[in-house]
């Protein structure tokens, strides 16, 4: 039986055999988009915990989560309670995400914006760049190790920083040896550790923090999936991580800004990257 990355995956990859835009013109195109933002700049300024506060619609295995929401109103609440940045889904067949949603997010807020998708091409690397994106996701579980490393590589090239999405410490080494980071290198590129399986998509609360210490120091740590209030954020922040990624219980908590604070609120300011 077919799991929902699995599913998910076939679906992107199918897209991007049959995209033949030509790649020069998408570099030119990325070359010529306005300057970007700093994610991790943004995250790195923050002298609490950071938050990446995510628009997201629906979830594959929870169906629909806020389905009409505004990305605009979403967005400036979300930086009205003190976010660093923003992730902002475009997969439109799975999670009900598009570009508009970015780019309507990243105007009405004026915060950095992850692009948070599937990717799987240089185009879709590029792709990211052109809609506004200021930092790309790139999951270690749904790539190679080739891949990894030139996504990374064109991502540097055009100005945006990356988000090596993984799991466990195997995808950590992976992913280190991937974009050949070093313990002095870590700008332009974070480490998250997802703590939601893409084959089940069940949550491990304790996942974040078995992994942490396979990151190493000096690189923006983020915990992803699985904040469900402000409990869960101390326990990440206590474990090592600069920054934690939340989406569902930030658009179905009925007071984003509010919700955005209080995970702030839960971790002291002493942090010293």
């Amino acid at each position: 039986m077919a799991t929902y990355l699995d599913e998910i995956l076939r679906a992107h990859r199918a897209a991007a055999a049959a995209d033949d835009r030509p790649m020069d013109e998408l570099f030119a195109a990325a070359a010529d988009a306005p300057p970007t933002r700093g994610f991790l700049s943004a995250i790195r300024s923050d002298p609490g915990l950071a938050v990446i506060a995510e628009v997201k619609r629906r979830s594959p295995s929870k169906g629909a989560l806020a389905e009409d929401l505004d990305p605009a109103v979403v967005a400036a609440a979300y930086r009205d309670g003190g976010a660093a940045c923003l992730s902002v889904l475009t997969d439109e067949d799975f999670f009900g995400g598009s570009v508009e949603d970015l780019a309507t997010a990243r105007r009405a807020s004026g915060l950095p914006v992850l692009r948070k998708d599937f990717t799987v091409s240089e185009r879709d690397v590029l792709d990211a760049r052109i809609m506004g994106a200021d930092c790309v996701l790139l999951i270690a579980a749904a790539l190679d190790d080739d891949e990894l490393a030139s996504f990374a590589a064109v991502a540097v090239d055009v100005g945006l920083d990356v988000l090596v999405e993984v799991h466990d410490e195997a995808e950590v080494a992976r992913a280190l040896v991937a974009v050949e980071l070093r313990e002095d290198s870590g700008t332009g590129v974070a480490i998250g550790v997802n703590q939601r399986d893409l084959v089940t998509f069940r949550v491990d609360s304790q996942r974040a923090v078995r992994v942490v210490d396979a990151i190493p120091a000096g690189f923006v740590r983020v915990g992803e999936s699985g904040v469900s209030g402000p409990d869960d954020a101390a326990a990440l922040h206590a474990a090592g991580y600069d920054a934690v990624l939340v989406g569902e219980h930030l658009v179905t908590s009925g007071d984003p800004s509010a919700s955005v604070a209080a995970l702030r609120s839960a971790a002291p300011v002493n942090r010293g990257l």
